[in-house]
């Protein structure tokens, strides 16, 4: 079974997000902050993660977006913030989905990212 990682802090997107994996066959596993994502990713390895760019009170992903590139975990952004954040998403350099998006194109779109994740 995959294990995906959400890093979300709307607790209806995250909510959604973890059923659409989980309809998928997929273990998710949601955070809301950055200290969350590492406190998860110190107690299992992921397949794949989706991560909001800005999570509120001026933290953003990028600390986690950074371990996970360095693990080879592929991921992509999830964001509704485009004008925004625009610096720190070409920082990331990563595929990018804009909110508001239907969880099912979110699980289909990391799912797809260069043939490196598949459902179970």
């Amino acid at each position: 079974m995959k294990c995906i990682l959400i890093l979300e802090d709307e607790p209806l997107i995250a909510m959604d997000l973890q059923l659409a994996f989980e309809d998928a066959g997929a273990e998710a596993v949601v955070t809301v902050s950055c200290d969350e994502a590492f406190e998860a990713m110190d107690g299992a390895e992921f397949d794949g993660a989706v991560l909001d760019v800005n999570l509120g009170k001026g933290e953003t992903c990028e600390p986690v977006a950074v371990e996970l590139r360095a693990r080879g975990v592929p991921f992509l952004l999830h964001t509704g913030d485009l004008d925004r954040a625009g610096e720190a998403l070409r920082d990331l350099d990563a595929p990018i989905l804009a909110k508001p998006s239907g969880a099912d194109d979110v699980v289909s779109r990391l799912f797809g990212l260069n043939g490196q994740l598949q459902p179970a």
